[in-house]
C-alpha cells in the first residue's frame, strides 16, 4: 500500500499551484495540465475518462458575454450556476471562486436584491477576482479569502452554495460539507459540479501530490460521496454524470433508497467523470 501523503503538504501544493496560474490570461489554453482538460493526459488512465474543462461546459450562453480573460480562468468541470436554478433575491456562496466567473454569472440571476460571495484560499485568485469585478462594474458580488473547510460566515446565512471542480481538491471533505450545512439556511441547497469516480482510485494515485492538483487524486467514489453528504445531514441527494461525449455510458444516479443499492465492487478498475451534485438542508431538523 502506498504511503499516505501529508494533508498539509497537499493543501500547500494545491494552493501554490492555483495561485501560480491566477494571472495567466487564458490558462485553459495553456500546455500545462490544469484541472482537467480534454486535451491533456494528466487525468486519464486506461480505466479513466477525459474531463472537459472551462467555459464550454456552460449550458447557458451567459458566459459568452464575459471577457476572454475571465472565461480563460474558468477551471471548472460543469455549470453549477444553471444547476442551482437561482432566484432573484437569494444569497449565494461560491466555494473556491477562483477568478470569479461563476460569481458573476450567479449575480445576474439573483439581481440587485440578491448577493453573491466568493471565497478562495489563494490571495492571487482573490486579487484577480476583485480586478474582474471592477472591470465588469458588478455591485452585488464580493470576494473574501478563506478556507472552505472553515468558512468565515454565520450559521444559516446562505440560500444556495455552488462550487465548480474545487471540493475534490480538499483533503477534508467531511469538513467542507459540514461547514456548507452549517451556513445554509433551512431549506437551502448545494449545487456542485465536481470530479467523481466510479470505482476506487489506486493508492499510488491517491498519494501523488501532482495528481491532487490535477483534480484526480482527491476525487471520491460516487457511493462514498453520497454517504458523506448523508452523514452530514443533507437530504434529496442526487449525483449524476454531466451529459456529453465524456460521460459514462450508463449514468449513475443516487437518490433516496441508494443505501440499498450500493455500487458494485470494481476489482481495481475505475472511471473518472464530471458530475452534477445537488443536496438540500432539511427545513426542520
Amino acid at each position: 500500500m502506498a504511503k499516505s501523503q501529508d494533508p498539509k503538504i497537499i493543501r500547500e501544493s494545491v494552493k501554490k499551484y492555483y495561485g501560480g496560474i491566477a494571472f495567466i490570461a487564458n490558462p485553459s489554453t495553456s500546455s500545462e495540465c490544469h484541472c482537467c482538460t480534454s486535451t491533456n493526459s494528466c487525468c486519464q488512465s486506461d480505466d479513466a475518462l477525459a474531463i472537459t474543462i472551462g467555459a464550454n461546459n456552460y449550458e447557458s450562453k451567459d458566459s459568452s458575454t464575459l471577457h476572454a480573460e475571465i472565461t480563460g480562468l474558468s477551471l471548472g468541470c460543469g455549470d453549477p450556476v444553471t444547476l442551482a436554478s437561482l432566484k432573484p433575491g437569494q444569497t449565494v456562496l461560491d466555494l473556491g471562486s477562483g477568478g470569479g466567473m461563476d460569481c458573476f454569472l450567479a449575480a445576474s440571476r439573483v439581481g440587485l436584491a440578491g448577493k453573491v460571495i466568493g471565497v478562495d484560499m489563494t490571495s492571487e485568485m482573490i486579487t484577480k477576482a476583485r480586478s474582474n469585478k471592477t472591470r465588469l462594474g458588478i455591485k452585488n458580488v464580493e470576494f473574501c479569502q478563506g478556507e472552505i473547510e472553515q468558512l468565515p460566515f454565520d450559521d444559516n446565512s446562505m440560500d444556495v452554495i455552488i462550487s465548480n471542480c474545487v471540493i475534490n481538491l480538499s483533503t477534508d471533505k467531511p469538513g467542507v460539507f459540514r461547514e456548507a450545512f452549517r451556513v445554509l439556511r433551512p431549506g437551502g441547497m448545494i449545487a456542485v459540479s465536481d470530479i467523481v469516480t466510479s470505482g476506487i482510485l489506486p493508492d499510488n494515485i491517491k498519494s501523488d501530490v501532482n495528481a491532487w492538483s490535477s483534480c484526480l487524486a482527491g476525487a471520491l467514489d460516487v457511493s462514498e460521496l453520497y454517504m458523506m453528504l448523508r452523514t452530514e445531514g443533507f437530504i434529496d441527494i442526487a449525483i449524476s454524470p454531466i451529459s456529453g461525449e465524456n460521460s459514462i455510458e450508463k449514468p449513475l444516479k443516487y437518490q433516496k433508497g441508494f443505501e440499498t443499492n450500493p455500487l458494485p465492487e470494481q476489482s481495481g478498475s475505475f472511471q473518472i467523470f464530471s458530475a452534477k451534485i445537488t443536496a438540500s438542508k432539511p427545513i426542520k431538523a
